[in-house]
């Protein structure tokens, strides 16, 4: 992607025992202080890379570039970072590797540390897969973070959510063009079908029963299912598996610091936090996230009031905006 910079990690080898030459995508919005002391990293999510992420910032808001300097690191997987649809034989396509949390985590700390020499972040924030990437970083370099503010998202991926995952993962891969990982085109009938099971996930009962698909200038439940289709045909189908995967093992313990121990893991976030999640999620819920913070020295559960389930955290409602603005701008000293 031209619209970005890569920083190049040489022999990197990832949790799954695989080594490449892996290229983090990232851009940076802002500028940075004389005291490199305005510094909030903002990961993406699922499906979503670096100007997917950009409806975060704006004047006025919490995140707003004119104060602060915000760095957008792209997922590994998402089609900009290394990913199967973009590196070469012997580990591109349907051979892509098994890509964690920490391995993300690992490659952000040196693109934030070693190449823009920064040693402190005000705020680490994001969504669902950036908000698991929040916790993460959180576990690892409380140290160096003032604040964490995980948005629709968990600390590790519950029973229930894997098998949320499954599902549209699954609609993809039974169809015959999708060919195990090796498709010379758009395994389209597979593709489509992923966001059709997709969309009765993202957002909330409540969501549907009121049209609130209305607000986003849809007129049907076929015109939500169509919409969110669309997007995630702008990923390519590999890398959406690749995103999936890194989500269905997401565990902030799974590395050797912590050896699967989350409540040790979930101990050592001993910045402040804000732990976001929404009322009506059907998959990242509030109770899970209760159970977290409740192992968090410093942290506060903050749940979203949004009918829109997790689609509370996508920036398409202003009031669920508001919300998070308040939050992060407690966090960032500015109330």
């Amino acid at each position: 992607m031209s619209d970005c910079e890569h920083y190049l990690i040489p022999g990197f080898t990832t949790q799954s025992g695989v080594t490449f030459d892996a290229s983090l995508a990232y851009k940076t919005y802002g500028t940075l202080s004389a005291a490199r002391d305005n510094a909030i990293l903002l990961p993406t999510f699922y499906g979503g890379r670096h100007a997917d992420t950009e409806y975060f910032m704006a004047a006025g808001r919490a995140l707003d570039p004119a104060k602060y300097f915000i760095i957008i690191p792209n997922l590994f997987g998402n089609g900009a970072s290394s990913s199967p649809s973009n590196t070469p034989a012997p580990i591109g396509r349907g051979a892509w590797p098994e890509v964690s949390l920490y391995d993300n985590v690992h490659c952000q700390y040196r693109l934030v540390t070693e190449h823009l020499g920064i040693a402190r972040l005000r705020l680490v924030t994001g969504f669902s897969m950036g908000g698991m990437q929040t916790f993460q970083w959180g576990a690892l370099h409380a140290d160096m973070i003032d604040a964490i503010a995980p948005i629709c998202a968990s600390s590790k991926t519950s029973p229930h959510n894997q098998l949320m995952i499954e599902g549209p993962t699954a609609a993809l891969k039974v169809d015959a063009a999708f060919n195990e990982g090796w498709y010379e085109s758009v395994p389209i009938k597979g593709m489509l079908a992923f966001g059709r099971v997709y969309a009765g996930w993202l957002f909330s009962q409540t969501f549907f029963r009121e049209a609130l698909y209305r607000d986003l200038g849809l007129s049907s439940v076929e015109g939500t299912v169509r919409w969110l289709q669309a997007y995630f045909l702008n990923n390519d189908a590999n890398d959406l598996l690749a995103m999936a995967r890194t989500w269905h093992i997401g565990d902030i313990s799974a590395n050797p610091r912590f050896g699967h121990d989350l409540k040790a893991a979930l101990n050592a976030i001993t910045c402040r936090a804000i732990v976001m999640p929404s009322e009506t999620d059907l998959y990242f819920r509030v109770p899970d996230n209760e159970l977290e913070v409740s192992q968090m020295p410093n942290a506060e559960l903050r749940p979203i009031p949004s009918p829109w389930g997790h689609a509370a955290g996508m920036g398409v409602n202003p009031r669920d905006n508001e919300f998070i603005d308040r939050a992060l701008r407690e966090l960032l000293n500015e109330d």
